[in-house]
This record gives C-alpha cells, structure tokens and sequence, in this order.
C-alpha cells in the first residue's frame, strides 16, 4: 500500500481554510468590481513558448514544464544539454503568473476588446520554487491590470485598490513601497552600463536578502567596477521623506533625462492631490522587481513586520508586453495579491471575523422520525429565509449530536422532542452563552442569529 501524500510546495484545504480564503477573495473581488474591472480567467497551461523569456533568467528556471506524450525517448536523444532536452520534451508549461497569459489574451483578441481594458483574475500559478513559509509550488494570485492606456491616473488607482483592501482586511502596519524602472535605468545610464540594466535590477532586488556586501559581490561577477558599484550603493542608500528623496534624485539625475523623467513620473503618482489614503506609499530605491518587462512604477506591498512574511503583492507599468505576441506600442500596468501569504498574515494577527469562519448557523437536532420530519420542515424555512441551517441525519444520541455541533462549532442548536412538538415550538440553544429558548416558528423566523 502506498502512503498517501502530496507533492511539496502543494496543499489541501479544509472547510474552515476554505471559509478564510474565500473571505479574502470576496473581499479583494468587491474592491475589484467597485473600480470597474471586468473579470478573465485564462488556461492552467500555456505554450511553453509563451512563457519562456519572459521573466528574467531567474523567473525562467523556475517554469514548471509539462511533459509531452509520444516518442519522448528519441526526441531526448537528440537534445545537447539539459536546457535543450526540456524544449523538446516539452511544448506547454503551467502558467508562472497571470500577467504573461494576460498579454497573450489581449492580442488574440484585440478585435473584441473595449480599450482601455480593465480586467482582473483571481486564479492559481505554479512555480518551481523550493518550499518555505509563505513560498509555495502551486497558489494563487489576484490580479488587476489596465491596459490600452498611459495614464498615470491609473497607477493611482491600483495604489489606491491596495490602500482599499488591506485597509478592509483590518491589517495595520503594511506597506506600500514604490520605485520607478526609469530611475533604475537613469542609474545604469550614470555608471555608463545601461546594457546591464538586468543584471543591476536583480542585485539590487536582493539588498534585503544578501545585504550591501552581497549586493556587491554580484555586481563585481557581474561585471561593474568598483567605482560603479560604489555610485549604485550611493544611490539606494539615499533616505528622509519622500519629498526629500525625489529632491535629492533630481540633483542626481541632472545629466540622466531617463531618470529625470522617472523622478517625476514617481512625483506626480503619489503627491496627486485628488486622493486621500489611509496607508501613504513610501519610495524605496531598493525596490527593483527583477521581472524584464516593468518599464516605469513598480509597487510591492510588504507585511507588518510583527510577521515574517516579506511581500504580500506587487506589480508595476509594462509600456509594450503586448509587443512580445506582436502588438507593440500598448502600455499598461498591474498589481497581484498574494493570498496565501495574506492569508498566512491574517492567521497569525487573528484579524478573520468569525462570519468568516463559520458556515452552518443553526442546527436540528434529530429525535426520532416524527419530531425529525417537523425539523426537516423548519430548516427549509429556515434556508429560505437565508439562515444557513441542516439537521443531524441520523437520530442517535444527543450526547453525540451536541459533539458533533460543537466540533463544527456551530453557534446555535435547535431541539423538537416529543413536548416542544406538542406545543407547536422548539428549544434554541446558544452554543456559545449556553442560554435556551422557547420560541415558536414564527419567532425563529425573526431571531437575530
């Protein structure tokens, strides 16, 4: 016999986990829809094509490669190296995030498309990541995206569905951290190595990880110069308000017309006057976002740092990713919510409402056939009144129907036996005070569960 098991990086969910996270997603959905995005749900697979190139050379390694049917075993002898032997094993991958399949979709169907689009997706990505708290193989994301449009209006907007939602959450203490792929390209542009843009941005993204000396060492193999690396670690340590920061990066960038316009494009985003948040978002020029196609903000939303989480959502403005399938010149930007790390943020904080919890409200205790076909009739009411309600199934022992209702913890017990028939009422239970009540049907009709 085999032993049952699931693949790392992988998990079930129980009933109670399920509640939570369908909390989360409701609530990121109706922030959603209140700003008038349209929902989209793309394929758990996509051509391996479609995929590959488009994360960075650290995002490539991990795409999960489906293998192909048919004569693998002669394609695989054709291959050269381990590299080549994945592409002609494999021809489709699981999606890596849902930005790409996004992009993909928006060229296929350009023609029936309204622009600017607004779509959101709330669907699952797979990563071959090594396991570790809050890093898993297969979870979701909540995505936003506007595309069709330049304005910046828009990456307000997406900073404002952040502020809206974590604020519904209950979570305190998050942040929102913003950065401009132009300043980080105006920064290549001062140390005269703007063909290593990449390699810059993912060094820098790893500050928090490997520190300034790791930082440093990468940049070395990488090729920069010590006197370049000294003006990259110049440069991220500037610190002081954002007002400050955006002064101190205009003198810095006043031979750099890319990062000049950078600069004020990051100004004009969070001093717009028009909106009010309840999180202020914060510059960090460490801020990277290793992913090639981010060309102007770039967000990340990190947790309070009571919790060892990082990161809990992130995007940014990519001005031609439609032009990888062969529609250039669409700009658009994006943000996704990383659920299953904010469901891990919420668990710990113990900030999920009990409505959130709880699915069952009232249940009817079976005592015997006669007293059982009148609760039957009661609970129908019941759910027709939009009261989540069932009945115990079998008429056993009460001793083990109340386990039952407390293990499931639901709140309330409703009981007919043989003299609550007789008086045309039943006995409600408060699980939770212990208090009993005597109430007709018309009563519990109007209770306040």
């Amino acid at each position: 016999m085999v032993k049952p098991s699931i693949p790392k990086g992988t998990r079930d969910f129980g009933p109670a986990v399920v509640r939570k996270r369908n909390y989360i997603f409701q609530t990121i959905r109706g922030v959603f829809e209140l700003y008038g995005f349209q929902p989209l749900e793309t394929p758990a697979m996509e051509n391996l094509t479609t995929l590959n190139g488009k994360y960075g050379e650290e995002g490539d390694k991990l795409i999960f490669k489906i293998l192909d049917n048919g004569d693998i075993l002669g394609r695989a002898q054709q291959a050269k190296d381990s590299r080549e032997l994945g592409y002609l094993l494999c021809e489709k991958a699981l999606k890596y995030d849902l930005t790409i399949p996004f992009a993909r979709y928006v060229v296929m169907n350009q023609h029936e498309i309204a622009f600017p689009f607004r779509r959101y997706q709330i669907q699952p990505v797979w990563r071959g990541d090594r396991p570790a708290k809050g890093r898993y193989r297969e979870f979701y994301q909540c995505d936003a995206d506007i595309i069709g449009s330049n304005s910046l209006m828009n990456e307000v907007e997406l900073l404002k569905i952040y502020d809206t939602v974590f604020t519904k959450l209950g979570m305190e203490g998050y942040q929102i951290k913003v950065n401009n792929r132009k300043i980080l390209a105006g920064l290549a542009e001062l140390v005269g190595k703007s063909d290593l843009l990449t390699d810059i941005t993912i060094s820098i993204d790893k500050l928090d990880k490997i520190g300034a000396g790791g930082v440093t060492n990468e940049l070395l193999n990488r090729g920069l110069s010590e006197a370049d690396i000294k003006i990259i670690l110049d440069f991220i340590a500037i610190t002081g308000t954002n007002k400050e920061i955006l002064d101190q990066l205009r003198k810095v960038f006043e031979p750099s017309e890319t990062g000049l316009k950078g600069v004020e494009e990051l100004s004009a985003v969070i001093n717009n006057p028009y909106t009010q948040f309840n999180t202020e978002p914060i510059i960090d020029l460490t801020l990277a976002r290793g992913l090639n196609y981010y060309t102007g903000m770039i967000i990340e939303v990190k947790a309070p740092e009571t919790v060892k989480m990082g990161s809990i959502g992130g995007g940014g403005r990519y001005d031609d990713l439609t032009g990888l399938f062969g529609l250039p010149g669409v700009s658009g930007i994006g943000i996704s919510f990383g659920v299953d790390r904010i469901y891990d943020v919420l668990e710990e904080l113990q900030l999920f409402p009990a409505t959130a919890q709880q699915s069952t409200q009232v249940i009817f205790l079976n005592t015997g056939d006669e007293n059982a076909g009148i609760a039957f009739q009661y609970m129908m009411q019941l759910r027709e009144s939009g009261i989540s309600s069932e009945i115990y199934p079998e008429s056993s022992k009460l001793d083990k129907q109340m386990k039952y209702a407390n293990k499931r913890e639901i709140p309330y017990v409703a009981i007919i036996g043989d003299s609550e028939r007789e008086s045309g009422k039943l006995s409600l239970k408060n699980l939770n005070t212990g208090e009993q009540q005597l109430l007709s049907l018309q009563e519990l009709l109007e209770y306040n569960f």
